[in-house]
């Protein structure tokens, strides 16, 4: 695991270092500097606002007070969050990242940067129990699944009793050439076709984990998971957005919490 968030600590230094807005959305119309920085922030405001309104939906919205915007990279959805929450935290493990994300402050809201620079994924800097909203989104697809699942056990931690978790995690990959590459082809052989082949400062690993999997784990650190959505972030994987809410002190969730939600 150390050597896991070592590697991706480098490569998205590398990523945060040469393009930063294009790393976070990859779309390929916007590489060399194609994204403007209204256009980017406008896209972090659409998703956060649409992730609300679920929430309010379900009869879970959150408390205005604290929100965490984990793995912010260059700020997208931590200055969007800064509308709606008195404070807002955003943690990455790229300090070019975090750089960017500090440029792009439109004075939205009070919002601070701190970077993850620890060798494990615990998350010290974040007390537990200290946030109404924990955000996630674009980030989970990157890590090994070992470190997500250590990851997540984290976001549970800093979850206020009652607070609310949005998780964009990919299930699947779709049976297209690039998501058979993705699934069956050894890491090595993927890292050099995007450094040689597609022109990646740095590689962007992609990894998995099936609906089931994510819904048993949060429920067996307190938070049960009330729906999941599927949302389009590109042609090659299942991307799935969790909404849950960390049950109240006193609950004892079980291993089949959040099975089976509706989408």
């Amino acid at each position: 695991m150390k050597r896991a968030l070592a590697q991706l600590r480098h490569d998205w230094t590398v990523l945060g270092s040469a393009e930063p807005l294009w790393a976070v959305c990859v779309d390929p119309t916007k590489r060399d500097g194609g994204w403007d920085d209204t256009e980017f922030l406008a896209s972090g405001d659409a998703e956060v606002d649409a992730a609300l309104d679920q929430l309010a939906k379900l009869r879970i919205a959150p408390e205005p007070g604290r929100a965490l915007d984990f793995g912010c990279g260059a700020g997208r959805l931590s200055h969007a969050l800064a509308r709606h929450f008195a404070e807002v935290v955003g943690v990455d493990i790229s300090e070019p990242m975090l750089a960017e994300a500090r440029r792009l402050d439109r004075g939205s809201g009070p919002v601070t940067f701190l970077h993850h620079g620890g060798d494990t994924a615990e998350l010290p800097e974040l007390e537990s129990a200290s946030f109404d909203l924990v955000y996630s989104d674009l980030v989970f697809q990157h890590m090994p699944p070992e470190l997500a699942r250590s990851y997540l056990q984290e976001l549970a931690r800093v979850l206020r009793p009652g607070g609310c978790l949005v998780l964009g995690v990919p299930a699947r990959e779709r049976r297209t050439l690039k998501g058979i590459v993705f699934r069956y082809a050894p890491q090595a052989v993927i890292r050099w076709g995007q450094r040689l082949l597609l022109r990646y400062p740095a590689p962007m690993r992609m990894h998995t984990m099936p609906q089931p999997q994510v819904c048993s784990l949060l429920a067996r650190n307190g938070v049960t998971v009330h729906a999941v959505t599927e949302y389009w972030a590109g042609d090659h994987w299942q991307h799935l957005r969790y909404y849950g809410c960390r049950d109240s002190v006193g609950s004892h969730p079980t291993e089949t919490d959040g099975a089976s939600p509706h989408g």
